[in-house]
């Protein structure tokens, strides 16, 4: 009876021997690798972590890398300059430029071969909603030891950038470098050569990139045309008063010669 009355009394005691340690190594173990959301995302004002240790200030920093950029410009091609292959020759490519978003944005280009290369133009200010067709024109050097043409297409980059600004504006590049920490990278443009011998879908879009750039480009070279009153001499103006009232003189005349 005795063995029997102090065996559960013993089971309850080595059960509470072995509970108790694993429960409290289990939750200290836990706490001490996984810190609570509020450790993990408790700022102060000036953006600093209290009580972090390198590993969570590190975690945010990867978290805040991988956010997405939000673009302002819409780009067409979208990381391609498509360029025929004609060596020795200045050849053309197209790219249309839309802004996005809803405030005004300036835009530039640069490139890694600023000798054989230029922009039409080389930066815009852009309204929301406004689009235009750039043209970059390139020198295609003669090829050197039986090179192919897609063998040139990394080796010269562009790269457009965007900026935020105030409103409509002339066009100036020194905006870019008065607010630098406010412009960003839209895109690194790659070129890729077509070959002119093999008509496709990427030749025949350029063309009319091509074409729609020239005709805006005419068009902004046209004068306004003149909707108002014509003018003639020193402010004579040329309007339907005047030949009634020549109409009128000339009658008064008639009938004055047919009372003599």
């Amino acid at each position: 009876m005795a063995i029997a009355d102090d065996k559960p009394a013993s089971d309850g005691k080595v059960w509470g021997l072995f509970k108790l340690p694993f429960r409290n190594s289990h939750s200290s173990s836990s706490s001490s690798q996984y810190p609570s959301q509020q450790q993990q995302f408790d700022t102060r004002a000036d953006g600093s972590i209290p009580n972090s240790n390198s590993s969570s200030s590190s975690v945010s920093s990867v978290a805040r890398s991988l956010l997405p950029t939000r673009r302002r410009l819409k780009l067409d091609p979208s990381n391609k300059l498509y360029f025929p292959y004609e060596p020795g020759k200045q050849v053309r490519s197209a790219i249309r430029i839309k802004n996005t978003s809803k405030s005004h944005v300036a835009f530039k280009f640069q490139t890694t071969a600023p000798k054989s290369c230029f922009m039409r133009p080389p930066g815009a200010i852009l309204a929301p909603g406004e689009s235009i067709i750039a043209t970059v024109f390139k020198f295609v050097e003669p090829p050197e030891n039986n090179e192919k043409p897609t063998d040139q297409r990394s080796r010269v980059k562009f790269k457009i950038m965007s900026l935020k600004v105030k409103g409509a504006m002339d066009y100036v590049p020194e905006l870019f470098d008065e607010q630098k920490d406010q412009v960003a990278v839209e895109q690194i443009l790659r070129v890729v050569f077509l070959d002119v011998e093999r008509p496709g879908p990427a030749l025949e879009k350029l063309n009319r990139q091509l074409a729609e750039a020239e005709a805006a480009l005419e068009a902004r070279k046209k004068p306004p045309e003149d909707t108002g009153p014509k003018i003639l001499g020193e402010g004579l103006v040329i309007d339907e008063w005047k030949e009634r009232r020549e109409r009128y003189l000339a009658r008064q005349q008639v009938e004055g010669v047919d009372s003599l």
